[in-house]
């Protein structure tokens, strides 16, 4: 299977102010299942859809494998039938008045494979896809899931070299995505096809993607494994983006004369150009230790599975998630944690900070706030442990 080669790709649409895809480098590996994932408007359909040859680029190059398809600086343009890829759309597109077996060999018929070979190709991965039971009805005698398996059946019975997927779950209920989502990644195992998979929803991206491209506003800002985008986001977005419930944000400045900024000032100390602090709730550690910081438990949410505990410190509401059935009633006070090394730090300009640099030992004390209640400030230290926290 060929590579995926974008280079300084641009599209800029007539009328547009703005470009909706703005200079953009990603190579997809031989192989690969990525994941173009972002908001609306992001640019990830774009961007897949100039891959496909449906949309030209307005600059930059595409390349698959050892052929150029798209250079506008060397006019050259390869149509999407000669591109070697099936496109898998949002909506279905079965036609209606063929069965699934027809549907199914639809692209072989187009490429006039002889009648032997189609019937063992379309036989052979209807029953990868498990629906080859279904080949003499029609799609509306199908279920949405039935209906997917097969469009993603008369794509691969062509054997493209690339799968392009564009939000194929969305029109799917809960049950059937995940029952979806557990096929692709049967299908990638299965046939090592490389994939481009658009997709809004983070969890699909997360459980199906080798990697990850998280998108906004035309622009890559983080290229990843789902470990990697999750365990160190490049910037605020891609923090705020993936996860739920959403990483807690915590601003200096809002909690400065607080026992939280007492509780931080070791940290706060040694990285003073910090401005954007987060915490993933599940990262928040709620025990008795008299080293934590006190908060309030202002309300408890069941969330089928887990639990999701809103906290208040101060001025500043935290929320904890737990899979375990909490212990605490609303407004218990209870010490909290929070490791180090599950601190996400920005600078101004949204670049990630090296914050595990606080474990120095031996540093003095500062505290960028105001301890006017007290004579002077605990002396700090830093627990060892595999997951360090800050201690009063």
């Amino acid at each position: 299977m060929p590579t995926i080669t974008l280079s300084k790709l641009v599209k800029q649409y007539s009328g547009s102010q703005s470009a909706a895809v703005k200079g953009i480098d990603l190579t997809v590996q031989d192989g690969e299942f990525m994941c173009l994932l972002g908001p609306s408007g992001c640019g990830k359909t774009t961007m897949l859809r100039m891959i496909a040859g449906i949309e030209s680029a307005s600059g930059g190059v595409i390349q698959i494998g050892e052929q150029i398809v798209d250079s506008v600086s060397d006019a050259q343009f390869v149509p999407p039938e000669h591109r070697g890829i099936g496109l898998v759309f949002q909506s279905y597109a079965l036609w209606p008045h063929m069965t699934v077996e027809r549907n199914v060999d639809f692209g072989l018929r187009l490429q006039k494979v002889p009648t032997e070979e189609r019937q063992r190709r379309c036989q052979e991965v209807m029953e990868k896809l498990r629906i080859a039971q279904y080949a003499k009805r029609y799609p509306s005698q199908l279920s949405g899931g039935q209906q997917q398996r097969v469009a993603l059946a008369r794509m691969l019975a062509v054997n493209p070299k690339v799968l392009l997927l564009d939000e194929p779950l969305s029109n799917l209920d809960a049950s059937l995505r995940l029952e979806m989502r557990a096929e692709l990644r049967r299908i990638h195992e299965t046939f090592g096809t490389t994939i481009v998979f658009v997709s809004h929803d983070q969890w699909e991206a997360m459980t199906l993607a080798t990697r990850i491209a998280v998108m906004s506003e035309g622009e890559i800002q983080q290229v990843g494994t789902p470990d990697e985008i999750y365990a160190q986001p490049a910037n605020p977005f891609v923090a705020q983006f993936i996860g739920n419930p959403r990483i807690n944000w915590l601003e200096p400045h809002t909690f400065c004369q607080s026992e939280l900024g007492h509780y931080l000032a070791p940290l706060m100390v040694h990285q003073d150009n910090l401005v954007k602090l987060g915490v993933r709730p599940e990262s928040i550690i709620i025990n008795d230790d008299p080293n934590g910081f006190s908060a309030t438990v202002t309300n408890i949410i069941p969330t089928g599975g887990s639990w999701v505990i809103e906290l208040q410190t101060g001025n500043v509401i935290l929320s904890h998630s737990t899979q375990i059935m909490p212990r605490w009633t609303v407004n218990q006070v209870v010490r909290c944690q929070l490791p180090i090394d599950a601190l996400h730090g920005f600078d101004a300009q949204g670049t990630r900070l090296n914050l595990l640099a606080a474990q120095t030992s031996g540093y003095q004390v500062a505290s960028c706030c105001s301890y006017s209640n007290r004579e002077t400030p605990h002396q700090p230290s830093i627990a060892s442990s595999s997951s360090p926290t800050l201690q009063l």
